[in-house]
């Protein structure tokens, strides 16, 4: 195979076919693609593979854009969409059937199944060995046009990720370019689309590596330069087998709708087969800048929810918090929710350190927010309701007597409340945990002396006489 010098703009492309969602495996596939385009300053192309009709929709087509976007993989041009090239591809097999690298396949699957049959009878190879691949004749039957494939000798991929591989050519048959409908097959379109976008190099999935020894026979029979081949290895669960639902293989809409952030899972699926020394936490700025294909690894990544939880978290914590605001409130309308006010949002964005203090997602962060969301009186989840349920009414009344004559600032309301606890010889948890139950019907949330001072004397005060009376 020949390579492409890296001095010649490198060109990468991420070709779904719009059958489903965009999933996990697809998106971290489109990732590697973006992030070594992005590092060599070159050009990333989306290309919607649906030539497949019957499968193919427009929503399945539409959901990969949405999921792209969110992603914040950002594609160069227009998206191109496979079926609209039908013309060209029927054009390349012409042009081989014009050289004598292609021919016209008369045989009928009866024919094809029995060749099959009796190869395998007679312990033979079953690849079909068709008898018109140098006929003269041409009757008026209906044909499929083959690629007239090297018998002898050997196609050699030289994979960025896997190694040198050698195919031995007596392997692989004479495969079809052309149905008798006139429809190109996938491995014909994929080598002309390849071509006429300039693809210089090609990731995906390691399940296509024998697809690259075929497809680099179809690109010498055009004359075409062959793209450098890069496949990287599957995506597996924790353990160890192929991903699936219930490992996590969902649609990157769904992770979306959980509320991880979209920098922390370019991050997290950037660490799914490729690696930058030791380094877990960084920006999408340093994956560009360090991503390179001989750093991807051989063997299947483990998909792990845990993981991704923890660097969700430290990119919550990272955050800009106004950027951060602007996320959760897109993340609140995609999910149908009220708008946020503007004084809800200043409320929001003054205290956001306390909030994404130990959130790993966006609904941790609104609950965590719940405090001044919510309205009163409120209605205490489980854990609340079962810390109000065991305090002394009497203790609360003794603290909210004692708050109305208070200066209402952090350090006099911590100084009050601790001394208010060693007065009813408690510890400071066992007045601060009804505290918070009562300000927020909540078991969980940020600083309670933080959320008296955001929420002010007044609704303070108030709050504690609806559970204290």
């Amino acid at each position: 195979m020949s390579a492409i010098g890296m001095k010649a703009k490198v060109v990468t492309r991420f070709a779904p076919s719009p059958t489903g969602y965009l999933h996990i495996g697809g998106a971290r596939t489109a990732l590697f693609n973006w992030l070594f385009a992005r590092h060599h300053g070159g050009e990333f192309q989306l290309r919607i593979e649906d030539t497949d009709r019957a499968r193919s929709t427009p929503e399945a087509t539409e959901a990969i854009f949405r999921g792209m976007k969110w992603l914040g993989l950002d594609w160069d041009g227009e998206a191109v969409s496979q079926f609209e090239r039908v013309p060209r591809h029927q054009e390349a097999a012409q042009q081989m059937l014009d050289t004598g690298t292609a021919y016209k396949c008369y045989a009928s699957k009866e024919e094809i199944d029995a060749f099959r049959e009796q190869a395998r009878a007679e312990k033979r190879p079953p690849l079909f060995l068709s008898p018109w691949r140098d006929a003269a004749d041409t009757p008026e039957l209906p044909f499929v046009v083959r690629l007239k494939a090297p018998r002898t000798g050997e196609t050699v991929v030289d994979d960025q990720v896997q190694g040198r591989i050698t195919f031995k050519n007596e392997t692989m048959d004479d495969l079809v370019l052309l149905r008798s409908d006139g429809t190109p097959t996938y491995m014909l379109a994929v080598v002309v689309d390849d071509h006429d976008m300039g693809v210089t190099h090609v990731i995906r999935g390691d399940d296509h590596l024998t697809n690259a020894a075929r497809q680099t026979l179809i690109a010498q029979a055009l004359g075409w330069e062959v793209p450098v081949f890069a496949h990287v290895p599957m995506i597996h669960g924790e353990d160890g087998k192929k991903l699936s639902k219930r490992h996590g293989a969902l649609g990157v809409e769904e992770y979306r709708d959980m509320g991880y952030l979209a920098a922390a899972m370019r991050n997290y699926l950037a660490r799914l087969g490729w690696s930058h020394g030791n380094d877990e936490f960084f920006t999408t700025e340093q994956a560009i800048e360090w991503f390179n294909l001989k750093s991807i690894g051989k063997s299947p990544a483990r998909f792990d929810f845990k993981k991704l939880g923890n660097l969700s978290g430290q990119h919550i914590r990272a955050a800009d918090n106004v950027e951060l605001f602007n996320e959760i409130a897109a993340y609140v309308a995609a999910q149908n929710g009220p708008a946020f006010t503007d004084e809800q949002k200043n409320v929001f964005i003054t205290n956001m350190d306390q909030l994404k203090a130990r959130a790993k997602t966006i609904p941790e962060l609104l609950d965590m927010a719940y405090f001044f969301l919510g309205s009163r009186p409120f209605k205490p989840d489980a854990k609340a309701a079962q810390i109000l349920d065991t305090v002394s009414r009497g203790m609360l009344n003794r603290l909210t007597s004692r708050l109305r004559d208070a200066t209402w600032t952090l350090e006099n309301l911590e100084a009050e409340i601790r001394d208010f606890a060693e007065g009813e010889d408690l510890k400071l948890g066992k007045v601060a945990q009804p505290l918070r139950a009562a300000l927020t019907g909540r078991g969980v949330s940020p600083s309670v002396f933080d959320m008296m001072v955001t929420l002010g004397k007044e609704e303070t005060l108030a709050r504690l006489e609806d559970v204290s009376t």
